[in-house]
């Protein structure tokens, strides 16, 4: 416990104290122009697509991506606007404006250091696959329909934020289709995968972009651009401040904060561990989510979005050669000189080269394969998955997280109950039932075999949790009170909690009563424990624990 505070120094300063020279640093030079090219159109059409102007994602990525990589706890960490976002912040903004994704971005932050500080970092592992392959397809699937209108240029004033009237929104304008439009999205989505299949070290997103808007600005097509819709990108870094800060809209965003720091945490966690699979390195969790936390923080005084670490991008700081987190913050000071001096070019970029780049985002997204596979699994996981993808697509994220995580429970805890079984062997115990639970380092036996004939052997197998509860009650009581001694087997029991030891206690007491004695044997320390802390000091002053089986069978012998 002593030396728990390096788990929270961030890497940076584990890298500098290494030794840092000008090789690792020409690397990290390198790995942080390349991902700065790719991360640039990625930022501002994700700021679109959340209904943010593009300069939004820009000061996100700037901000949030210098102190992810600075203060964080992986070394190859980027981190900036993701397309896990874009549901929430479209949504918060619609309901409570921008400076009510303000105040839920900064609490966010708020709940992700608490976190880290709590060290629920390695806790968030635990999130069934079913529940984030679900919503992560059903936020794919809601980005898609959103770029839909810049897809095919349609001619809607505002679009809803809820999915079932967005789509009858956008048909109801199929009439105002652009063909130009069109024909551009497609030319872009095809050339950026293209460009991934046989040129994959070429910046396909930057190059698509810029060949767009030649495209678009010589010939003066009729296609609309940043400029035409925002007027333009901004070219100034906004001082920080906190004006926007409301104590009546925090309380009316704070569920969407929850759901912006679980995102934040799910996904910065999950990037980090591809990280550490693609170098061999290992992150620290913990420190990850304080400084995920900061960054939101920051980034929200800066008026930008919501941020984690983004895996693609990522991917690619390791795959550019990077050697530190310099790479990450090197990341950050080229989009920063990028926004200074190239925002006026951004007014030129067209929508629809933006809604290629997210198609192409959200198929990424998906993970459709995964979902096939899921598909074909056991009914509960199906269960969980198509559930959590529907409310998430249909409804609400949070409910759907919320939803998904509760069946998932319900699920885990049948299977764990299936596991759990009682059986009885003895002359006298149930009727055709025989229990043969000989070990290895035993002799081959029946369980009663040479033991009196009033002596019944109760092997408990799997987990006496409240799942099990019904077993073990409806086995006990067939059990009832008709021997003079009870062998109680516990070698395949990993845990007991309150409820089993109840309906465990509940038996001993009738036992018990009725002047039977009861021994105890292969309890592991655990699970003694927990019995000892559950059960009535006086039933359990009344029960013999010995090591094993033979001990029992040795006791009962001598007794006999």
């Amino acid at each position: 416990m002593s030396h728990d505070w390096r788990l929270f120094v961030p890497k940076t300063v584990t890298v500098l104290r290494q030794g840092y020279g000008l090789k690792p640093f020409r690397g990290d030079l390198v790995a942080g122009l390349t991902v700065a090219i790719v991360a640039m159109p990625l930022a501002m059409a994700l700021a679109i697509a959340s209904g943010a102007t593009p300069e939004r994602g820009l000061i996100s990525a700037v901000v949030a991506g210098f102190l992810i990589s600075f203060l964080g706890g992986s070394r190859f960490q980027i981190g900036g606007p993701t397309g896990a976002f874009v549901v929430v912040v479209y949504g918060v903004i619609a309901r409570h404006g921008y400076d009510g994704l303000l105040i839920a971005t900064t609490m966010a932050g708020v709940i992700l250091i608490v976190a880290g500080l709590l060290r629920i970092g390695t806790l968030i592992k635990y999130i069934p696959d079913p529940v984030t392959t679900g919503f992560t397809t059903g936020i794919a699937t809601i980005i898609l329909v959103s770029q839909l209108k810049d897809i095919f240029g349609l001619s809607i004033e505002r679009v809803p934020a809820d999915f079932i009237p967005k789509l009858q929104t956008l048909w109801e304008a199929r009439a105002s289709l652009s063909l130009p439009t069109l024909a551009l999205t497609v030319a872009c989505f095809v050339a950026i995968m293209g460009l991934r299949r046989l040129a994959p070290k070429v910046p396909g997103f930057l190059v698509v972009t810029v060949a767009a808007a030649v495209t678009v600005t010589l010939p003066a097509l009729p296609v609309e651009t940043i400029g035409t819709r925002f007027g333009g990108v901004s070219s100034t870094l906004p001082p920080p401040s906190l004006d926007f800060w409301s104590w009546t809209k925090a309380r009316d965003v704070l569920p969407s904060a929850f759901t912006i720091a679980l995102l934040a945490g799910v996904e910065s966690l999950l990037s980090a561990v591809v990280a550490d699979q693609m170098t061999g390195r290992r992150h620290r969790s913990n420190l990850e989510l304080v400084a995920q936390g900061i960054a939101n923080i920051c980034s929200a005084a800066f008026g930008g979005l919501p941020a984690t670490g983004a895996i693609a991008r990522t991917a690619t700081n390791i795959g550019s050669g990077a050697h530190s987190p310099v790479a990450g913050m090197l990341h950050a000071a080229f989009l920063l000189l990028f926004m200074l001096l190239l925002s006026p070019l951004a007014s030129y970029v067209p929508l629809a080269a933006l809604a290629a780049i997210l198609v192409v985002v959200a198929i990424n997204m998906a993970e459709l394969q995964r979902f096939r596979l899921l598909l074909g699994t056991s009914n509960g996981d199906r269960a969980v998955l198509l559930l959590t993808f529907g409310l998430t697509v249909v409804v609400d994220l949070t409910l759907a997280i919320e939803v998904g995580m509760v069946l998932a429970a319900f699920v885990f805890m049948h299977r764990m109950s299936l596991l759990s079984t009682v059986e009885g062997g003895g002359p006298r115990l149930i009727d055709g039932d025989r229990d043969d639970f000989s070990r290895a380092d035993e002799p081959a036996y029946e369980p009663h075999e040479g033991l009196p004939h009033d002596t019944a052997v109760i092997t408990f197998r799997g987990p006496m949790f409240f799942g099990s509860t019904s077993v073990l009650k409806d086995a006990l009581d067939q059990v009832g009170g008709r021997s003079r001694r009870y062998i109680l087997r516990f070698e395949e029991v990993p845990l007991v909690d309150p409820t089993g030891a109840a309906a465990l206690s509940s038996f001993l007491r009738r036992a018990i009563q009725d002047g039977a004695e009861i021994i105890v044997c292969g309890a592991r320390s655990s699970v003694r424990a927990n019995l000892l802390r559950t059960v009535e000091a006086h039933v359990l002053e009344k029960v013999g624990f010995v090591p094993d089986f033979a001990t029992a069978r040795a006791a009962t012998a001598v007794v006999a």
